[in-house]
C-alpha cells in the first residue's frame, strides 16, 4: 500500500471524527462516492487535487494539512 495514500487517509478520517462526521456526512457534502472516501480513509486510492480540495473544504481545514509531511512517510 502506498504510504502518503495511507498515511493522507488517517488524517482525513482524523479531521472527520474530529468534525463529528459520519463517513456518509463527507461523502455527501463533498460530492464523493461514500464507498469511495472509505477507500481513501484505509489508503487504497490515491485522490486527485480536486477531491483534497473538496473534503478540505468540509472538514473546514486548509487542504495541506490533511497531506503528511516527509518526516512522517520516511522516518
Amino acid at each position: 500500500m502506498d504510504h502518503l495514500a495511507k498515511a493522507m487517509g488517517e488524517r482525513i478520517r482524523h479531521r472527520r471524527k474530529a468534525r463529528g462526521l459520519s463517513q456518509d456526512d463527507l461523502a455527501l457534502l463533498s460530492g464523493i462516492d461514500r464507498s469511495y472516501v472509505g477507500r481513501i480513509e484505509r489508503g487504497e486510492v490515491n485522490i486527485t487535487v480536486e477531491k483534497l480540495y473538496r473534503i478540505a473544504t468540509v472538514l473546514a481545514c486548509d487542504p495541506a494539512t490533511l497531506l503528511p509531511g516527509a518526516t512522517e512517510l520516511y522516518s
